[in-house]
């Protein structure tokens, strides 16, 4: 009987401090995981550092003029009822979208020079020079291909922009941009069934073929 209240009482006395022990040991644990975590998040910022915002405000502005134009020539010489459609809608959009950024840019003190870029000029000079199912075709893919190039540009303000306001109206704007080039894809698919939406992401691609 008294070995017995003897190893009651040795284990009395031994349960709290494997208990104090297995507590530890978990909050090592744990303090472990969370400092992994700290690390994995530290590195993920360490690869996706901030834009300039204002290198972004200037590109966006060349975007949107080029697209204003673009659609308008799509407005003018489209055969197919939905891209005129479409084109008169990407008019009203952009254009708007337009004049919020120059507002923006203006208080931000960005200096924006309202001009089409080299390659767009090219791009336009190439679509004004056919006509038919084959301007839809290459307007179409051009369209693709600007809304594809847009959205990428656009995300990257809206994640890792630096100036609150200029990151906030990317984010605004970005799925108005979203929606465009979900509307565009299927057009551009209509008239390029052999070739995937997702993989029209190069200028040059937008230019008329010589078949």
């Amino acid at each position: 009987m008294k070995r017995t209240l003897t190893l009651f009482a040795a284990l009395a006395l031994v349960a709290p401090v494997a208990s104090a022990q297995e507590q530890e040991a978990q909050q090592r644990t744990n303090a472990n995981q969370a400092g992994q975590a700290r690390t994995g998040q530290d590195r993920q910022t360490a690869g996706r550092a901030g834009v300039n915002d204002s290198l972004f405000a200037v590109v966006a502005a060349a975007s949107g003029i080029s697209e204003v134009q673009l659609s308008e020539l799509g407005l003018q010489k489209a055969t197919d009822p939905e891209l005129k459609r479409f084109s008169q809608q990407m008019i009203d959009d952009h254009t708007k979208a337009n004049q919020e950024l120059m507002a923006l840019a203006q208080r931000k003190n960005i200096a924006i020079q309202p001009r089409i870029p080299e390659s767009k000029q090219f791009c336009l000079q190439s679509l004004a020079g056919v006509s038919g199912e084959e301007f839809d075709k290459c307007y179409a893919k051009a369209q693709t291909i600007a809304h594809m190039e847009a959205v990428e540009a656009f995300t990257a303000e809206a994640e890792r922009g630096q100036d609150p306001d200029v990151k906030a109206w990317a984010a605004k704007t970005l799925p108005h941009i979203k929606e465009h080039l979900a509307m565009i894809k299927p057009l551009y698919m209509k008239y390029n069934p052999e070739e995937r939406a997702d993989d029209a992401n190069r200028p040059g691609r937008a230019e008329p073929s010589n078949r």
